[in-house]
């Protein structure tokens, strides 16, 4: 499967670049959110791939969903796609934008992979571990094992270059966060798995593949993602049948090491304490 990712994600990586270089159209969904040519395009490519090989296995992808196109994944394995999260990053011409794709097992993101095309940089669960790759002239270096942090004096967060509002700098003020830095797309949970930051508040809405494949990331690489509010606990996927804000919704969450959560003390509903 890890390999079925890789080579989805990387055809994907391509198509969305060829885009990236034009000047392309820009549409919107009804929540507002752009979408262009390469997230479709993009989509296509990964499910064709995970089609070929896990054809009875569902998969949730987000311009399938926003097509209308939701299949039942009550009780069973699943993937997530988002063939091209960041796409304000995309459509701004910076390259913080990524190609998601994962793999759900028993509300679990247990496989994942983040493909940051214009940074030619790559993250992907690699056996038991989370693991780093670049592009170095047309070439994927060796996988380099990744992990998170111990905890030290300076906490850094991550937090969206897009969606950052006023209950995330509240949390960064109360939380004993010294250092922070914007970035865009998935990335954050993966710059959390390689040891360069600390924690990754995110109080605004998310869909679960927006989140999935960082997550599974993430956990390989020693961190967690937890539910804030009334579903409290690690994060889970395939949340349906009203939950949160809808189908496949996220609720409010902190991905962070494993140790910040000690550190900072344990949530009470949104409150901290």
């Amino acid at each position: 499967m890890q390999d079925v990712f890789l080579e989805a994600a990387l055809e994907a990586g391509a198509v969305i670049m060829d885009i990236f270089r034009t000047e392309f159209d820009v549409d919107y969904k009804d929540d507002k959110s752009p979408v262009t040519l390469a997230d479709e395009k993009a989509e296509q490519v990964i499910l064709k791939h995970l089609a070929e090989k896990f054809s009875s296995i569902p998969i949730v992808a987000e311009e399938s969903v926003a097509a209308g196109c939701v299949p039942t994944v009550d009780g069973q394995p699943f993937f997530l796609v988002d063939p091209l999260d960041g796409t304000k990053e995309f459509v701004a011409k910076r390259v913080e934008f990524t190609v998601n794709i994962a793999f759900i097992e028993q509300g679990r993101p247990v496989e994942g992979i983040v493909f940051a095309p214009a940074k030619g940089v790559l993250y992907r669960t690699y056996e038991n571990y989370a693991v780093k790759q670049t592009i170095q002239q047309g070439n994927l270096t060796t996988p380099l094992v990744i992990q998170c942090r111990e905890m030290g004096e300076v906490i850094t967060a991550v937090v969206s270059r897009s969606h950052s509002g006023p209950e995330t700098e509240e949390y960064i003020r109360q939380n004993g966060v010294t250092d922070f830095a914007s970035v865009g797309s998935s990335l954050k949970f993966c710059l959390i798995a390689e040891g360069l930051a600390d924690v990754y508040p995110r109080f605004g809405r998310t869909m679960e593949w927006d989140t999935a494949a960082g997550d599974a990331i993430l956990r390989k690489a020693g961190g967690l993602t937890n539910a804030v509010g009334a579903r409290h606990g690690l994060l889970r996927y395939g949340k349906t049948h009203g939950e949160a804000d809808g189908d496949f919704a996220n609720p409010a969450f902190i991905g962070s090491t494993s140790g910040y959560e000690r550190r900072s003390g344990k949530f009470l509903g949104r409150r901290w304490i």
